[in-house]
């Protein structure tokens, strides 16, 4: 069996043994079992194996090849998710300057605050010389000595995206003679192919985020507010072993904005209840959405746009197929949106957003499923199919998974609602 199939396999065994039972029946009955005692939850990390420091050096080895491809001589980097990438480092962006320089040969550096080095070189597994710079000096100065020290004295330096622009500024000031140019050509292939290690990472997080959404439908009753069930959430997935992202509740009207609305909301019977939410583990991101109707039969026309919004996403996931551009799944979803009436284009009532979003230790990273991206589709790559239906002044539907490619299309990280009242296969 070869390595990539093992390494798929390994993966939906992961994900078929590690299910949490919350108590969750089904969505009509919610309001009856939420008043039960909430199962103790126990922790679905055990097991889980982190990114190693081999990995991070085949990276940096990655990063370096594609360096000299696009003639940069080193590339910088900052606090953020592309240090830790590549180092394992996860540091605070402050407002004193701690970056990384990654030369196209030779090893890592780092420039620190002088007062931090010592808490600096316990984080430090790959390289091994720091540069530091007190108060009352300039961290700009030691960044160019360091790029002088690794005989980078001109030419093309890359600037990683995340990277500050009052760092890029007392950078360029500080070496007037280096030709600074984006990063992208580095970081994004990079970041955006997952390995094996990457994606049982985020499978484990989407098991984890699955069992904290079923938790919070079980909990959902009338009058409950959205920041009570977020709560509910966000704690189930610190109890299970996650790092709680992001919980957004959505009722009623309020679930046709995608991204919330600072109303008060209350529930009531036979309102929409939009549940976007997500987690990280060891980095690594999850991001699922659910709709469905609370403590009642869904009227014809939440089940009309709900079965719609069904339709679109099998769609949209049909579509994707390693070589074809990334912009074909947003048209293969929006087509089944727009041939019901909705739309056209962004237009509400429809679809008001692209499709789908790339997703790895940032919940949104390049990939966007999108008019207009003409990226191949290639196997590791990881993103959402999320294609809302938004009517406003009467409520939204959003299904949400995320997918990652193989060679033979795309898998799941979290199996499609089956119905509007089984939210969850």
């Amino acid at each position: 069996m070869n390595l990539k199939r093992r390494n798929f396999i390994q993966l939906s065994t992961l994900a078929a043994g590690s299910a949490v039972t919350t108590g969750f029946t089904s969505v009509r009955n919610a309001g009856e079992i939420s008043t039960e005692k909430p199962e103790i939850l126990h922790s679905m990390v055990q097991g889980v194996v982190p990114i190693s420091s081999e990995e991070r050096k085949e990276r940096l080895s990655r990063a370096q090849r594609l360096m000299i491809q696009n003639r940069i001589r080193a590339l910088i980097i900052e606090a953020g998710t592309s240090l830790e990438y590549f180092t394992g480092i996860s540091w605070w962006p402050s407002e004193r300057t701690m970056v990384a320089v990654i030369p196209a040969s030779g090893e890592i550096v780092y420039i620190c605050p002088g007062f931090e080095e010592a808490r600096f070189r316990e984080l430090i597994t790959i390289g091994k010389k720091v540069y530091i710079w007190q108060e009352d000096e300039s961290p700009y100065e030691q960044i160019i000595r360091a790029l002088i020290d690794s005989d980078i004295s001109s030419g093309r330096i890359g600037i990683e995206e995340q990277l500050r622009f009052f760092i890029f500024d007392g950078i360029r000031k500080a070496g007037p003679t280096m030709e600074y140019v984006s990063g992208d050509p580095v970081t994004v292939p990079c970041r955006m192919i997952k390995s094996a290690a990457e994606l049982a990472l985020m499978q484990k997080a989407t098991d984890i985020t699955v069992a904290a959404m079923k938790l919070g439908i079980s909990n959902l009753k009338e009058g409950i507010s959205p920041g009570e069930i977020s709560s509910i959430i966000n704690k189930a997935h610190a109890q299970m072993g996650a790092r709680p992202d992001f919980a957004l509740i959505l009722f009623g009207v309020s679930s046709a904005l995608p991204h919330g609305s600072v109303k008060p909301q209350s529930l009531k019977k036979g309102d929409i209840v939009l549940m976007d939410c997500g987690c990280k583990v060891e980095g690594y991101c999850s991001d699922i959405t659910r709709t469905i109707v609370f403590g009642a039969e869904p009227n014809p026309r939440q089940l009309e746009i709900w079965n719609l919004e069904q339709k679109s996403q099998a769609a949209g996931f049909a579509a994707a197929r390693i070589g074809i551009p990334c912009e074909q799944v947003d048209t293969a979803a929006r087509k089944i949106i727009t041939d019901a009436g909705f739309g056209p284009g962004y237009k509400l009532p429809g679809l008001p957003h692209r499709t789908g979003h790339g997703i790895g230790m940032d919940g949104h990273e390049w990939g966007n499923m999108v008019k207009g991206n003409q990226q191949p589709l290639k196997a590791g790559m990881c993103f959402s199919i999320e294609p809302t239906i938004a009517i406003p002044g009467e409520f939204g539907v959003r299904l949400e998974d995320c997918v990652y490619m193989t060679e033979e299309g795309p898998k799941w990280f979290s199996q499609p609602a089956i119905s509007i009242d089984k939210p969850f296969a």
